[in-house]
């Protein structure tokens, strides 16, 4: 039988999409309810985030249908030593290691929350269906005349003049921020495919020569949090092929300084765990941005069983990925004056079940919590394929996730 603390804990994360581990620095995160407290009439479905297997994730075992030569010929080869990078990626691993393991220990011991995962996917169909490619639409000679039509339900108020007396607002989808400014989720239409956005929400299509026209005319109008998923340049040919990627020098132009508020601003940075790329943040990519490194996050994704998507210790497959979070201090250079009496705890573990392929858990909410005097400051998420309300999703596809057909209706 639950105790009451455990019903009371059990009651807030069907609420939120959070729950907290009182034994270990870990956070389990339901994507699909936290992103639902961005809508008001439509719900994401669980069956069109949860597209992903994870069978062929990691490279399969040796079976025992394997021929005698390549097992021979495997026996012979010595283990290579590793390189100077591999040590320090190796180092960085063990580090962590037991602190990951006890998060997901954590999350085996506590059966409510397993139970609520067994059944993510909910019993809906969902079919992946034909995608609009906004990269490719952007490189037509016509992409500025392409526009978004922002359907409001009768009687429904944009919140703005140029909404009040109409119930669709026509604007380029190009190079352009498109704003939903009312309190309800809107129906969009772009050349007869249909959006769903988020109340409060805007978005900004457009490529890497267009992010400057993002930055605010007043510095006291900047963003207090700027998260960033960068395209990183990756050799495999099966990222190649999901989405365009970017050699690492292009990251060194994106504008923070000037897009983050006068006062400062909190910076979240996605990376892989190449330590090739680690160096450059902290060398190149951090100091170019004039952000301070504070602490790292680690996503640590599992299977609906809990299980880890493939072992801890695979050198090249490992089952996380790092969030670098800093600050850029602006003209605040006290920690304790920007983020209020709370800091940013180090080596925080957040664990979930991935959606589709390279999108990330929806963890804005979670950053302004470590940071609450930045809550009600302006936020926006940069190379984004989803958007949030609230927030300014910026990037060459931003509306990626927002296809009707992966929303159902409440």
């Amino acid at each position: 039988m639950k105790d009451s603390k455990t019903t009371d804990k059990l009651t807030e994360f069907l609420k939120s999409g959070i729950y907290r581990f009182e034994d270990s620095n870990a956070v389990f995160i339901d994507p699909i309810r936290v992103l639902n407290r961005s809508y008001s009439r439509f719900r994401v479905s669980p069956s069109a985030y949860y597209c992903r297997r994870f069978e062929s994730t990691c490279p399969p075992e040796p079976t025992v249908a394997s021929s005698s030569r390549k097992r021979k010929r495997k026996e012979k080869k010595k283990p290579q030593a590793l390189n100077d990078r591999e040590q320090v990626a190796d180092r960085r691993h063990q580090e962590v290691r037991a602190l990951l393991v006890k998060a997901h220990e954590s999350l085996m011991r506590s059966s409510e929350v397993l139970e609520v995962m067994s059944n993510l996917r909910g019993s809906e169909t969902w079919s992946p269906g034909v995608e609009q490619s906004f990269v490719e639409l952007a490189l037509v000679w016509q992409a500025p005349l392409y526009e978004i039509s922002l359907n409001y339900k009768a009687g429904e108020d944009g919140g703005s003049h140029a909404t009040q007396d109409c119930e669709q607002c026509v604007l380029p989808v190009f190079n352009n921020l498109v704003v939903n400014e009312s309190s309800n989720d809107v129906e969009a239409e772009v050349l007869k495919s249909r959006y769903i956005l988020p109340p409060k929400s805007s978005f900004y299509m457009s490529d890497m020569g267009q992010i400057r026209n993002l930055i605010p005319a007043e510095s006291d109008c900047g963003f207090s949090v700027i998260v960033v998923d960068p395209p990183w340049e990756n050799g495999s040919a099966r990222q190649k092929l999901r989405y365009k990627t970017l050699p690492n020098h292009y990251f060194l132009s994106i504008p923070i300084k000037q897009l983050s508020h006068t006062d400062g601003a909190l910076v979240a940075l996605w990376v892989t765990n190449r330590e090739k790329l680690r160096d450059f943040v902290e060398k190149e990519l951090f100091p170019a941005w004039g952000v301070t490194h504070v602490a790292t996050f680690f996503w640590l994704k599992v299977k609906a069983d809990g299980s880890l998507i493939c072992d801890l210790d695979l050198f090249h497959h490992r089952p996380y990925e790092c969030l670098l979070v800093g600050i850029y201090h602006g003209k605040v250079m006290n920690f304790e004056q920007l983020l209020g009496s709370d800091h940013i705890p180090d080596n925080q573990i957040i664990l979930s079940v991935p959606g589709d392929y390279s999108r990330k858990p929806p963890i804005g909410g979670l950053l302004q919590e470590f940071a609450p005097r930045l809550k009600g400051g302006r936020c926006i998420e940069l190379f984004a394929r989803e958007m949030t309300s609230g927030w300014v999703s910026w990037g060459n596809e931003p509306l990626h996730f927002q296809e009707s057909r992966n929303f159902v209706i409440e």
